[in-house]
């Protein structure tokens, strides 16, 4: 990965409560993944008074805390000021393009099928759609492209229930179903692509007007590292800061509840902040964003 300044604050975070009746089991993936181009600077989680929670690293390297949502209201509170670039999403392929006999044993897993990217049902459509493009980025780039202008984003039109075919066959949804729809045709060509979830602040980018949310995109690797690709967009954004990746939404989950625990408050925050100004801890001000315009406010 080129190197570049972490030259840019910006503050992430989530409040979150749950109501339940019983003890129930919970694993929460909410801290910023200590990689790429960005550096935790402030950083603060609570889980409430009296819930045990222990860290641990799932599967695909992901920080996840395993606790224990008690009777009553539970509350629990991310709050991080994080350096991260100016550049934006980079295209540039570093070394050859790897076949699948090339690849690290560890990357396989990312060109298979699974629960949400079902990759075998959609092979036939993704040779004849994209099959007649150059393998690599070109392709890569075309099915992007095919998911932003043929997917229509619906806020509140997601299900747990829907996979990448299912997506396409219906024509709309939410980011993590542009992101699956991308991924599944992505493998389709034997391409290891992994599903992404984060936070992404609007900085250089015009605030659309919609409320603070969780963020999915999607990773693919080309030549020898991960590019991020994000159909909802599917443009070059500035700012990313991962929280989880996996082979689809089951690992990217930011709450995993065992039992009928009743989301009963959800609030998420994502903005460019001075952090001369702002810390971990101070009341959401979004008279302090720095972001949400076209042009990118350095500090």
């Amino acid at each position: 990965m080129t190197w570049s300044p972490l030259n840019l604050t910006v503050r992430v975070g989530c409040s979150l409560a749950y109501e339940t009746t019983i003890p129930t089991p919970v694993l929460f993936v909410l801290r910023p993944r200590l990689e790429g181009r960005v550096l935790v600077m402030q950083e603060k989680l609570s889980f409430g008074i009296g819930q045990p929670a222990y860290e641990f690293q799932d599967s695909h390297g992901n920080i996840t805390y395993r606790s224990l949502l008690m009777p009553g209201r539970n509350e629990i509170r991310h709050d991080a000021l994080v350096a991260v670039s100016s550049l934006p999403d980079t295209r540039q392929i570093q070394g050859s393009l790897l076949t699948v006999a090339q690849l690290p044993a560890e990357l396989l897993r990312y060109t298979l099928p699974s629960r949400y990217c079902d990759s075998d049902k959609l092979r036939d459509f993704a040779w004849n759609q994209f099959g007649q493009i150059p393998h690599g980025l070109p392709r890569v780039q075309a099915i992007s492209d095919w998911v932003h202008n043929n997917i229509e984003y619906r806020f509140g039109s997601g299900r747990p229930d829907l996979s990448a075919s299912e997506v396409i066959h219906r024509r709309h949804g939410v980011c993590r179903d542009f992101a699956h729809a991308a991924i599944a045709l992505c493998r389709a060509f034997n391409l290891p692509a992994r599903y992404v979830t984060g936070h992404l602040p609007d900085i250089g980018f015009q605030d659309p007007g919609s409320a603070m949310d969780f963020h999915a995109y999607c990773e693919v690797y080309l030549g020898q590292d991960w590019l991020t690709f994000d159909p909802r967009f599917n443009v070059p954004r500035i700012g990313r800061v991962k929280v989880a990746h996996g082979a689809d939404a089951v690992d990217g989950a930011f709450a995993t509840i065992y039992g009928e625990a009743k989301p009963a408050y959800f609030e998420v925050w994502a903005y460019q902040v001075n952090p001369q100004q702002v810390s971990v801890g101070d009341p959401i001000d979004l008279s302090r964003r720095l972001d949400g315009t076209p042009h990118v406010r350095l500090t």
